[in-house]
């Protein structure tokens, strides 16, 4: 093994059981090459298997290490004891439970290399765990802390330059103690030159075990971690000068240590002793804070501040009831192709309880309207109130996630607000905002391709310091469930399916991952079985007609058709074409597959088609089958019958809208792939158990 190594990535471990295998196994996926790297496990006492597992681990890899030590009861001398053993010329911290992206290593250490960096942060996903998404919107070769929301980044999962940690001094605060990565991670923003931030990419995956045992998950006594807060707050006042940037850097710890923990459901879970004595130690840490610390908050979150200075416990309790109810509400007005990519047009806006949050124009400005007692009214300024500037800044945001790893990808938006009028009073108005969003397969990860796989569409609102998330679909037009088809688009082609989930939200699939969405790949009472017309042996040629855009080629020769006999399970595999066809007017494709009658034995056959992905697709079954005599006869072509509308549970948010289509253009338009629970009312008993065997079996899921 090299002396100087590029990275050391150092894991403080304790008791984490199966947890660490994920951990494990990203490591050795690691595109930078073993020689090149070290991972050090340090063992803090661990009482389970964890040992031997790492020993083990290290007997086999020589590029792992592992150090053992008497347990310190916290992560921060597990990590010190990692940096002082590190051999690499940067040091990456990671948690035992979490895991990096194959590419993590190589890309981080080649970004650092190119801007010099003293500190790097890759991109996060988190699995059931909160991460810096506004940080990770765009990459940063420079940032400080004046230029880029690094504040809203404290946790150590980073990479530092060994160096630069040796030469300031900087270690973790060891003990059995909370937000030592706050005191770490704060000093070492104020003493690097470089910090870059990597965002095209997801280094990190910071996960939430399924028994919620991780370290930051466990209930914290207040009395301590507030005392540990405040010597976070210590290096910063150490740092700056009273005014813009010092008040900024308060606001973060202001904002999600202790505002957000008096808000809403986390109010009202804790038992009201723990809630008496967190707003105690809350109130308390507040009054070093000078009036700019809140005055730059948000004003649903300056009410609460207001509340916290005044004491008003009981008043945080109430207003806690009324925020629990506030959700978003968004519509799906339409969804269709423009050339290769898929717009999704909506509204967008904020529910408290089952209507629309209002607002109130009072005094030129406007204002927001919570339910407050007299006596909060006379706690809370008509400054903290002040929404006019707030709501000129509310936004929609449109984010693919991924269903296998959390990963996120901000699709592009454009959207404008309305307000409307409630009420005879001209005072009081909602705010709507109407969005377009963009989705293109080939630039959607951040201006690279999309992955395959499962992707959910979330829709999230930002106004007024609320930030709701909601599934996208369940409430939506029959418009936009007319237009939905998948395509062949992008480069190389792939299929990008959107479809609606058992639960009507939207997803989207990329190049054929999931097997559960082929009632919506046939045209019923479109497609043929007949004789070759180019194939001399009097071969057959099976035309199926697709409810596919094909957007990219005029021909593609990478389609395969599997025929499965219903009875043996033997599968005939026949390569396809597919080509550009217009059906009733309408845009579709032709999949044409030739094969000859003589290689099918007797019986059904199942027919599953895979589109455009050879080395990667799934073969997706078709409602239809061919039946093959005994004897002498041409084989013949059956389907399933005619789908009918959108069988997904959804709220139609415009009755009328699709009142102008042709009912059989809306029957294969819109949502299927439910044919299966319905399939005895329209089929034979033996046919409905199939479809719906193989429903069950898809993997889409039904988020």
């Amino acid at each position: 093994m090299a002396e100087q190594l590029k990275v050391s990535v150092v894991v403080p471990v304790y008791n984490p059981g199966r947890y660490v295998e994920d951990c494990i196994a990203s490591l050795l996926r690691q595109s930078l090459p073993a020689e090149e790297f070290e991972a050090i496990f340090v063992d803090d006492g661990s009482t389970d298997e964890t040992p031997a597992r790492l020993d083990a681990l290290a007997a086999e890899h020589p590029h792992m290490r592992v150090i053992h030590q008497e347990n310190s009861g916290w992560p921060g001398k597990p990590r010190n004891v990692g940096v002082d053993a590190a051999r690499g010329e940067y040091v990456y911290f990671v948690d035992n439970d979490d895991w990096l992206g194959d590419q993590a290593l190589e890309r981080m250490y080649a970004f650092a290399r190119e801007n010099d960096s003293d500190v790097v942060i890759g991109k996060m996903a988190g699995k059931g765990r909160g991460v810096p998404r506004e940080l990770f919107r765009r990459t940063y070769p420079k940032a400080t802390l004046a230029t880029a929301p690094l504040i809203d980044s404290l946790t150590p999962h980073k990479m530092f330059r060994k160096a630069f940690l040796d030469k300031n001094g900087l270690r973790f605060p060891e003990g059995r103690r909370r937000l030592e990565d706050h005191v770490f991670v704060t000093a070492a923003f104020f003493a690097a030159e470089t910090i870059s931030v990597l965002s095209d990419y997801v280094c990190y995956y910071h996960v939430r075990r399924d028994d919620s045992s991780n370290a930051g998950f466990q209930r914290m006594d207040p009395v301590g971690y507030f005392a540990n807060l405040n010597e976070a707050l210590d290096v910063v006042e150490a740092n700056t000068e009273p005014g813009r940037l010092r008040d900024s850097l308060y606001r973060r710890w202001l904002r999600v240590e202790m505002v957000e923990r008096l808000r809403g459901n986390k109010l009202l879970a804790a038992p009201d002793d723990y809630r008496r004595e967190l707003f105690d130690q809350i109130a308390n840490t507040c009054e070093r804070f000078g009036p700019g610390v809140a005055a730059g908050l948000p004003p649903s979150q300056r009410v609460v501040a207001a509340l916290i200075r005044a004491r008003g416990l009981d008043d945080l309790v109430r207003l806690a009831n009324w925020e629990a109810g506030i959700s978003h509400h968004a519509e799906l007005e339409d969804l269709a192709w423009h050339g290769g990519s898929l717009r999704m047009s909506l509204t967008s806006q904020l529910w408290a309880g089952r209507e629309p949050m209002t607002f109130r124009h009072t005094g030129g400005r406007d204002v927001l309207d919570p339910p407050l007692s007299a006596e909060a009214a006379e706690r809370v300024s008509a400054a903290d109130l002040d929404a006019t500037d707030r709501l000129t800044q509310s936004k929609v945001d449109i984010i693919l996630r991924s269903r296998d790893n959390g990963a996120e990808h901000y699709l592009p938006v454009t959207f404008a607000a309305d307000r409307h009028t409630v009420g005879a009073s001209n005072s009081t108005f909602r705010l709507e905002l109407r969005a377009e969003a963009t989705l293109d397969a080939d630039t959607a990860a951040g201006g690279a391709p999309l992955e395959r796989g499962i992707w959910d569409v979330v829709a999230r609102i930002g106004s007024c310091g609320w930030r709701k998330d909601t599934r996208l679909g369940s409430v939506r037009t029959a418009r936009a469930g007319a237009h939905r088809v998948a395509a062949v688009a992008g480069t190389p082609p792939r299929v990008i399916t959107p479809y609606w989930t058992d639960k009507g939200n939207l997803s989207v699939d990329v190049a054929q991952r999931t097997s559960s969405v082929g009632n919506d790949l046939l045209i019923p009472d479109a497609s043929a079985l007949g004789p070759a017309t180019d194939d001399p042996s009097g071969g057959s040629e099976l035309l199926l007609a697709l409810p596919l855009r094909t957007v990219v080629a005029t021909e593609i020769d990478v389609a395969a058709v599997q025929l499965l006999h219903e009875g043996s399970g033997v599968a005939v595999q026949v390569p396809g074409r597919l080509t550009p066809y217009v059906h009733d007017g309408i845009g579709c494709s032709r999949l044409s597959a030739q094969f000859s009658p003589d290689a099918l034995s007797a019986g059904r056959w199942s027919v599953r088609v895979r589109l455009v992905a050879p080395e990667q697709g799934t073969f997706v079954p078709l409602p239809v089958t061919l039946t093959v005599p005994a004897g002498a006869g041409l084989p013949a072509l059956n389907q399933f019958g005619r789908r009918s509308g959108d069988n997904t549970p959804f709220r139609d948010a415009d009755d009328g809208a699709a009142q102008g289509l042709r009912p059989e253009v809306l029957a294969w338009l819109r949502t299927g792939g439910r044919l299966g629970r319905r399939a005895g009312k329209g089929l034979g008993r033996r046919a409905g158990r199939l479809v719906a065997t193989r429903l069950r079996r898809a993997r889409s899921g039904g988020r």
